[in-house]
């Protein structure tokens, strides 16, 4: 089985570019980073040991930005020091990865993953994490979202679903 390609986030045009871009974004007056996309996470939610959230990409921008990939994630400690927790592209407990989703994102559009990790020691080693880093993709703007309650920090692995729009019901 081919792994999932790394993320590969552009502005611009629907071709592909011959190598990943990732610049390192700058934040506007706006709120809004230069790449045109933010990252945001959802509330913790639990079952049998597991525990997932939720993320949005979204386009704050002004233009539409190919997507296509997965979030950037890193567990931190109380210091802001990344802790050793292997983060893998695919399916878990909670969700199955059909792969990112290519999308030219409008202004104001949104893009969803969900991240999930077992949270018992029957899990594996388990370390505790104080927060988390996301990104839309490596070299984008992180924004650090705080993991809260005594069981939600215990971490094993990340299991992540590529970028994708939600199909209307």
């Amino acid at each position: 089985m081919i792994a999932p390609s790394p993320l590969d986030i552009a502005s611009g045009s629907a071709e592909l570019p011959k190598a990943p871009v990732t610049p390192t974004p700058v934040p506007s007056a706006t709120g809004c980073p230069d790449s045109g996309l933010v990252v945001d996470m959802g509330p913790v939610e639990a079952a049998l040991g597991h525990r997932a959230v939720g993320l949005t990409l979204t386009n704050c921008g002004s233009k539409p930005t190919r997507v296509h990939g997965y979030p950037s994630v890193q567990a931190i400690d109380e210091n802001g020091d990344a802790l050793p927790v292997k983060v893998n592209p695919g399916s878990s407990y909670f969700d199955n990865d059909k792969g990112p989703e290519e999308v030219m994102l409008a202004p104001g559009k949104t893009m969803r993953s969900l991240l999930v990790w077992v949270s018992t020691p029957t899990g594996g080693d388990l370390i505790e994490g104080d927060a988390l880093e996301i990104a839309p993709a490596p070299g984008l703007e992180v924004r650090t979202f705080p993991l809260e309650g005594s069981d939600v920090r215990l971490l094993d692995e990340f299991n992540m679903t590529g970028w994708r729009t939600l199909s209307p019901e």
